[in-house]
């Protein structure tokens, strides 16, 4: 295989307009700069994890070189000032989704938490034998196993709606599936495999009609669109840290509060607590009764810093850019000989899942990859979304704020590579 590609150059049009300074966004990701076998990293993972800024990685420098200590229960300034960093970073993200109270954020340790945390405090409580949830078809496995473990528990029935070839949710086959015993329905708001778009308006709309309960999985939304919990009028909506610039190990649950406190606690130990005698535990309000022991201090400083990054970027900008990428990648990529697209939504986010005629998705990421490309490969933990269209696998291209259209082009050129590699 030729190994020579040529250096990632900005392309005219990448940066488009004065908001939106593509050459210093890209300046403010320490990890872009590095070279791969070479070559100029080409970062197209996004949707799995993003890269981090300089502000997100000072600001968890900072707490660990000058302040940290545990939360909560210490008089001393380093508890006191880490616990300040640490609420203050929940009441960003409860602004970030326009929560109406900082008490509706719960800190989890991702979204596959938060999803597990309302299945097991607010479905063991609240859902019985015959009850419904409804989900879609491409969901990842973290908003279909959890369900799948309570139908097991409970004896509830799991309603799947489906899709149609190019990935749209199916509107008039999700009313169909809602009925008396629909208790909740929980779908993703952004497809993590095929970048689809759920029309989620309408879906709740039509969910509170039946009495239902909407959960909201966010972790493809929020990197890429404002998210307003109040006017969506949803109940629960989860993400994750990591694919929104910040680190791993901390994530969201938004819920109502009057919800959230209806819930018995997720988990025992400490600072959950109001008392604790051998006869009785009387517990916190949310959010801290399901934020049992010791948090992700940190993290959550990090993701407070990740919230406040693309905050000041601004949505506006960050759609308008990932957009253009889109488009351009959807069209550069269509014209590669034997590709075929996975998913064409009419409402997509950044996101591109594609095969190459003989040649295995894995061998394709493999290829790319050592022109510096990195892609993700697999069935992206939505293996359902894989037996609909027929494929073990699809490599996918996501794209964040600071990809470029030349980053597209390096794409292309690697998969002409892996091409010709094997004689196709």
């Amino acid at each position: 295989m030729n190994q020579k590609a040529s250096a990632v150059q900005i392309a005219p049009g990448d940066n488009s307009t004065a908001a939106f300074d593509i050459k210093r966004i890209r300046a403010d990701f320490p990890i872009l700069k590095q070279k791969v076998y070479g070559h100029p990293l080409v970062y197209l993972d996004n949707g799995a994890s993003a890269q981090k800024p300089r502000p997100v990685i000072d600001a968890m420098s900072e707490a660990y070189e000058t302040y940290y200590s545990n939360v909560h229960r210490g008089v001393h300034w380093t508890s006191q000032r880490s616990t300040e960093a640490f609420e203050a970073s929940r009441g960003k993200v409860a602004r970030f989704l326009n929560a109406a109270s900082d008490n509706e954020i719960v800190f989890t340790r991702g979204a596959t938490e938060a999803i597990n945390l309302v299945a097991a405090a607010w479905g063991r409580k609240n859902l019985n034998a015959g009850d419904e949830v409804v989900i879609s078809h491409m969901e990842h496995h973290s908003n279909i196993v959890p369900w799948q473990m309570l139908r097991a528990e409970k004896g509830i029935v799991l309603k799947v709606v489906p899709i149609d070839d190019d990935g749209n949710f199916l509107v008039d086959e999700y009313r169909k599936l809602l009925g008396p015993k629909t208790k909740l329905v929980a779908v993703t708001h952004v497809s993590n495999a095929l970048g689809t778009v759920v029309p989620v308006e309408e879906v709740i709309r039509l969910a509170h009609q039946k009495g239902a309960l909407v959960l909201l999985d966010g972790c493809q939304a929020v990197p890429h669109m404002a998210v307003d919990v109040q006017a969506l009028n949803v109940d629960f909506y989860v993400f994750s840290g990591h694919k929104l610039y910040g680190p791993t190990g901390i994530g969201i649950l938004w819920g109502r509060e009057d919800l959230l406190n209806a819930m018995p606690p997720y988990q025992g130990g400490g600072d959950m607590i109001s008392s604790v005698t051998f006869e009785k535990t009387t517990f916190k309000k949310a959010p801290h009764r399901f934020e049992a022991g010791t948090p992700a201090i940190v993290e959550a400083i990090g993701l407070g810093a990740a919230v406040d990054y693309v905050s000041a970027i601004g949505f506006d900008a960050i759609s308008a850019h990932e957009h253009g990428v889109l488009q351009y990648a959807t069209e550069k990529l269509s014209a590669v000989k034997g590709l075929r697209i996975i998913g064409r939504a009419r409402e997509k986010a950044a996101i591109v899942s594609f095969v190459v005629d003989g040649i295995h998705a894995h061998d394709l990421g493999t290829i790319v990859d050592r022109a510096g490309v990195a892609v993700r490969v697999g069935h992206h933990c939505a293996q359902p979304v894989m037996e609909r269209f027929g494929v073990a696998a699809t490599a996918r291209a996501s794209f964040g704020l600071y990809n470029t259209r030349a980053e597209v082009d390096a794409l292309a050129d690697a998969l002409d590579e892996a091409r010709r590699f094997f004689g196709r």
